[in-house]
């Protein structure tokens, strides 16, 4: 029932608390297969009639409409899951929720209120799964965010089983488990309110401009007792092998008009982007056009095929999935600095807009200097800036490839510079995340194969830009 890239040991873990305690939470990082062993966990509940009402995920949009349908659909003992994302116009969303068939609904944090609103009162779901259970932090009995007070009208009185998922627990400090915690216990363990939780284990410190909430000494030691039969914590390197990296592929799928545009450029070299007419002259031309649509923007000048070409100055956007996802992977990671590799210089253009915290790899040492000492929250970087020799493993340990191309050596290069070795030749005993996010059904996942070595980059090209005849 395990993954071939998860221990069964660990798997087992995640799926005996879930059974065992109906309220509970698993703190475990990224890329650690949460989401299988939670879907696993709903499988045996209904096969062993331990429910009957289909679940409720509450997730990130993204991870909501994407990577939970995607999950299930990639495991055997899955096979009978099926996953409706309420996602999209309303109407829409009402009608994944007439699915009859769904064991698993899936939605975002932002729609609750919409949820609770249609429904009126009733409450068709049995187990409610809160993935990335931070965004429930706000939730205050007489105030606080509207989608988390929205669910705990309902988080007492109509759900019997509710679990929590989330890699960063606290990551402003203690002060985000209170919330969090209402939700599994209705404040039994750290208070009723949040104003008696504060009191509690807090000291308020009030500055001229605003205040901060600082833990009693005892604070971290009395919280962990008191929460510790509920919530369970999985570090990776206790279950895999720290010297090979954690790699998980994150898909997006192109919206609707950038399908067509991708499609288009695919099958004739043509597209028209926000009214300019774009044409490839030939397959290399058509190849870079296409990887640059499936990034989310493209150069109109029909014979820039790379940022080295003069003419590769004016692009434009079609779609912005690819930031969606970084979003998450930067949320998931918790404060913890990220490496971005990216390919084009609209790329770069479009992050920087994107996560203005973020720098840009250069040729200031300063800059190395302020990412190794924990100072810039996202690194960008291009392959041809990260040359041999660059030290950034002091900085992080997870590396986001927004855009991959057919280089290898490229590819190694940004991996080696926080890589598993420089890590445990710094000291640090913690395992590196590589995520790399690819558009589905385009270029990139031909990319991939080469760079996994499944094929010549010449025959890999071929196939990718063969016109797709009906």
């Amino acid at each position: 029932m395990s993954s071939p890239f998860i221990p069964r040991e660990y798997q087992k873990l995640i799926i005996d608390q879930h059974l065992d305690v109906p309220r509970c939470a698993t703190w475990a990082g990224m890329g650690m297969g949460k989401t299988s062993a939670t879907l696993s966990s709903l499988e045996l509940m209904y096969m062993c009639g331990h429910e009957s009402k289909p679940a409720l995920v509450l997730a990130p949009k993204r991870v909501a409409q994407s990577t939970w349908p995607d999950e299930a659909k990639k495991w055997d003992h899955l096979r009978n899951i099926e996953i409706a994302p309420i996602i999209g116009t309303e109407a829409e969303r009402k009608l994944a929720l007439r699915n009859k068939n769904a064991s698993v609904f899936t939605i975002n944090y932002e729609n609750l209120p919409w949820l609770m609103e249609t429904l009126d009162g009733a409450w068709p779901f049995g187990p409610v799964v809160s993935d990335e259970s931070t965004k429930l932090k706000g939730y205050r009995s007489r105030q606080g965010s509207l989608r988390a007070k929205a669910l705990g009208a309902v988080a007492h009185t109509k759900i019997k089983r509710f679990i929590e998922l989330t890699g960063t627990p606290s990551p402003n400090g203690l002060v985000d488990l209170w919330g969090q915690a209402w939700f599994l216990d209705q404040g039994i363990r750290l208070g009723r309110s949040f104003a008696a939780f504060q009191q509690r284990w807090f000291i308020t410190m009030r500055g001229e401009t605003h205040t901060t909430m600082v833990p009693q000494p005892f604070a971290q030691v009395q919280i962990q007792e008191r929460l510790k039969d509920i919530c369970m914590t999985l570090e990776a390197k206790d279950y895999f092998d720290i010297k090979e990296p954690i790699v998980s592929t994150i898909l997006v799928d192109l919206p609707a008009r950038a399908r067509e545009i991708y499609r288009g450029m695919e099958r004739e070299m043509f597209a028209n982007i926000s009214g300019h007419d774009v044409e490839a002259f030939n397959a290399g031309a058509k190849s870079a056009k296409c990887h640059q649509i499936a990034n989310g923007a493209a150069y109109i000048d029909p014979v820039a095929d790379s940022d080295e070409h003069p003419r590769a100055k004016q692009w434009r956007e079609v779609h912005d999935e690819k930031i969606l996802a970084l979003e998450s992977i930067i949320e998931e990671s918790g404060g913890m600095p990220v490496l971005v590799a990216y390919h084009f210089k609209s790329d770069l253009a479009r992050l920087l807009k994107a996560f203005p915290k973020g720098r840009v790899l250069d040729d200031n040492p300063q800059t190395i200097r302020d990412w190794n000492a924990g100072k810039v929250p996202v690194l960008f970087a291009h392959p041809a800036s990260a040359g041999h020799g660059l030290n950034l493993q002091d900085g992080g340990n997870i590396v986001a490839y927004f855009s991959i191309d057919w280089n290898m050596e490229n590819h190694l290069q940004i991996l080696e510079r926080i890589g598993p070795t420089r890590q445990l030749q710094s000291g640090y005993d913690r395992p590196v995340f590589v995520y790399f996010i690819l558009a589905r059904d385009t270029v990139d996942e031909q990319i991939k194969d080469r760079l996994e070595g499944k094929g010549t980059v010449q025959q890999l090209l071929l196939d990718a830009m063969k016109r797709k005849q009906k």
